[in-house]
């Protein structure tokens, strides 16, 4: 699967460096489906980077990895509502 997941972040990569960012992998959660990505550059602290990784990122790597449930970034957490919060 992390094979996988790192074909799809080269795919994206080139949008996210077109508009000054770049997009790294952290880490791949096979038991959960959780993928862990790092934006980075300009996507810090751009305020579309959450849509970016939500709609985009992640859309792209269920449509494209079998068993990817999320993508998230480094110090999001789902609490027991569902709601993601950043620590």
């Amino acid at each position: 699967m992390r094979d996988k997941v790192a074909d799809v972040i080269e795919i994206v990569r080139p949008a996210i460096q077109a508009d000054g960012g770049d997009i790294n992998l952290l880490d791949v959660d096979e038991e959960s489906g959780v993928v862990t990505v790092e934006l980075t550059g300009a996507c810090v602290s751009c305020p579309a980077s959450t849509v970016t990784l939500k709609a985009g990122i992640e859309r792209i790597m269920k449509d494209r990895v079998p068993g990817v449930t999320e993508v998230r970034q480094p110090g999001e957490d789902l609490v027991e509502t569902g709601t993601i919060v950043s620590l």
